[in-house]
């Protein structure tokens, strides 16, 4: 018998988050059935998605897990796997939810960087540059949310593809990470006298593509700023994500018929079936120097909702994980 720690929801999110929303629990888990496994959490991810996913009740949430006791073939004890059981410390699945980790994934790499970079945020960058936007070399693209688990990955991928890239971000020091990154542009959104007037600084040309993260008033702003025939590629809508009542208008249908935009939203599961060798090439970017990585690390399972609020609140630059 395992003691495993979970963290569980009581009360539904009244606007943003409190303390008093979690509650810590406790369960003896049994020893794995036959096709089973025990799992033992290493990291765990915090993202801002989770904040719908725990509105649904939905187990939505990743971890990297080490196999401690196994009764199934395809997860040796010891092997490191990709699991979505919940915020819990155990868990004992039968192998349907679980998405082993890269055979090949190198020593000298972090396990926490298959809940980032090389898992799911990156591959939400990729897919949202290549398959949605299909960006090209020389165009000009814009993210917002830039220092974030994916807006980063997404302004590093567009440099490694020949492009400009302008990025905001909600403080000084997220804008001088971005600055570190390469971005040929940066802004802290918090700061500027106006908001349109950055954004026609930063490319006076206009942009090409857009990498939605935010949502809300920064959308309704860089709309007109975009090229005709411009694409947009909607990933998250951060700035709404707390709401107590939704937000209405204003309504970007004009701009969008004039400019002849394309806007459209995704989510990465539509290309699963590339993950393997998407995953291949990003581990070979980061392994060359292409692709730089940086967490913000919490540790303590007991810090989960901690580390959640703290990532709503723009706490963190790059990918958020709780290192148990």
């Amino acid at each position: 018998m395992v003691q495993a720690k979970s963290w569980v929801m009581v009360k539904h999110f009244d606007g943003f988050p409190k303390d008093s929303d979690f509650q810590l629990k406790v369960e003896e888990l049994p020893e794995p059935k036959d096709g089973e496994v025990l799992l033992e959490a290493v990291f765990l991810s915090v993202d801002p998605y989770m904040r719908w996913v725990f509105w649904n009740k939905l187990p939505e949430y990743c971890k990297t897990a080490e196999t401690l006791s196994s009764k199934n073939p395809a997860f040796p004890v010891g092997s490191h796997v990709v699991s979505h059981c919940g915020w819990r410390s155990h868990s004992v699945s039968d192998g349907a939810d679980l998405i082993p980790i890269m055979a090949d994934w190198p020593s000298d790499v972090s396990l926490s960087l298959a809940l980032g970079t090389i898992g799911m945020p990156g591959l939400t960058a990729l897919y949202g540059i290549e398959e949605v936007l299909g960006l090209q070399k020389n165009e000009t693209l814009l993210v917002n949310a830039a220092a974030g688990a994916v807006g980063n990955v997404v302004g590093q991928i567009a440099k490694i593809k020949g492009c400009k890239v302008v990025g905001s971000a909600g403080s000084d020091a997220k804008v001088a990470y971005l600055r570190e990154l390469g971005f040929d542009e940066a802004f802290n959104y918090k700061t500027v006298p106006s908001l349109e007037e950055a954004l026609k600084k930063a490319a006076p040309e206009g942009y090409d593509c857009l990498f939605e993260n935010v949502g809300g008033y920064f959308s309704t702003v860089a709309l007109p700023q975009m090229k005709t025939f411009g694409r947009i590629a909607v990933c998250g809508s951060i700035s709404t994500y707390n709401d107590g009542t939704p937000q209405t208008g204003p309504y970007p249908h004009f701009t969008m018929i004039v400019k002849q935009l394309k806007m459209e939203g995704f989510t990465q599961n539509r290309w699963q079936h590339k993950n393997p060798e998407s995953l291949k090439r990003m581990m070979a970017w980061l392994k060359e120097g292409k692709l730089k990585c940086r967490e913000h690390v919490t540790k303590g399972f007991e810090n989960m909702p901690a580390a959640f609020m703290g990532l709503l609140r723009g706490d963190n630059i790059g990918k958020a994980v709780v290192a148990v």
